[in-house]
């Protein structure tokens, strides 16, 4: 209030004889105001594509930059769907899955890596045409997906408790880790040999060798528990940890598997992904918003957006390149299912 009659003061004076005059410069104020405020979102919804016919939970996504395809697991749909996000168009419905759950692209190979729920595991996709090209056996319960690609492996979580590299060129599994439980999300060191991984029924993050493919430390959740999604800023030696009882993000040091700090977050959060360009921290969540926080010198942590979505849109994906984020929005009532694009700014 105090800056509107700053601002009203500035253009009419603080005294007026024209009633009507103070009307109308009153809302031309309240428009100014409002898309200045809009101005400073974090992220903007840009624009909307169509998922014609999915139906049910939408999982995982994942970007080829080289084509402009987003692919998205449709879960509860059995299929995967191919969208070209430069042209804002759904290209095609590729069916064939049981529950598809992680995704990845694997560029050098001209493959797409899909993992069911259900099922044998692993399925490979020619990224040209979207044709099988061949099957991973692992079990059921095939979950996240991770490419590394100066080594050329594709990483699957999978069963009550494995995470397993495979060939992409040749669909061989070269190694296998034992975990506690199921893996949910894990993260890759680009600069190490660690990965990171999510094991919410053990309360804690299993720490893997990768190179010896054998668990070399785990860490112990403290203020919360059902960790499912992850995200690493490598840089500066931090781990992000996204829980569901309560909704809370834990801060790791991945120096020492110390947490650092906590702060509360949206519920059923499955996706959180760094911005390491802007220093920000974007989390989906089946409550229905996304969450936006700003990382803070001193290690403290600033909510600057809690952005109102869908209910049941729990998983995006965040394309650094673009600055850009994905959300997955499901098919329920009179909302559609779709793909909202929203611009980092």
């Amino acid at each position: 209030m105090n800056v509107f009659m700053i601002r009203m003061n500035r253009v009419i004076g603080p005294k007026t004889e024209d009633p009507m005059r103070v009307v109308i410069v009153a809302v031309a104020v309240v428009i100014v105001t409002l898309q200045s405020g809009a101005a400073q979102e974090p992220l903007a919804l840009a624009r909307t594509i169509d998922l014609p016919r999915v139906e049910g939970r939408i999982d995982h996504l994942a970007f080829d930059g080289a084509t402009g395809r987003l692919y998205v697991a449709a879960l509860g749909n059995n299929t995967v769907e191919v969208l070209d996000v430069r042209a804002g168009a759904h290209v095609k419905s590729v069916p064939g899955f049981r529950e598809p759950q992680g995704i990845a692209v694997v560029p050098d190979a001209k493959l797409i890596a899909v993992a069911n729920g259900q099922g044998e595991g692993l399925q490979l996709l020619n990224a040209d045409d979207y044709r099988p090209d061949r099957m991973v056996q692992l079990g059921d319960d095939s979950d996240n997906v991770r490419y590394d690609a100066s080594a050329k492996r594709v990483y699957v979580g999978f069963g009550s408790g494995a995470l397993a590299a495979v060939s992409p060129t040749d669909g061989k599994v070269i190694s296998q880790v034992k975990l506690a439980g199921h893996p949910e999300s894990f993260q890759l060191e680009r600069s190490g040999s660690r990965i990171f991984v999510n094991v919410p029924t053990a309360d804690h993050i299993a720490v893997v060798d990768r190179g010896a493919m054998k668990v070399i430390a785990t860490w112990p959740l403290v203020s919360a528990k059902s960790n499912f999604p992850m995200a690493l800023d490598e840089a500066n030696h931090r781990l992000f940890v996204g829980c569901r009882r309560p909704a809370k993000l834990l801060v790791y040091d991945t120096t020492n598997g110390k947490e650092i700090t906590s702060v509360d977050i949206v519920g059923d959060t499955d996706d959180l992904f760094y911005d390491a360009a802007r220093k920000r921290l974007y989390i989906s969540g089946g409550d229905g918003y996304i969450d936006v926080f700003q990382n803070q010198d001193d290690n403290r942590l600033a909510r600057v957006a809690h952005l109102s979505t869908a209910a049941g849109a729990r998983t995006s994906l965040f394309v650094p390149d673009q600055g850009r984020l994905y959300l997955a929005v499901p098919h329920r009532g009179s909302q559609k299912a779709e793909i909202r694009v929203y611009e980092a700014r």
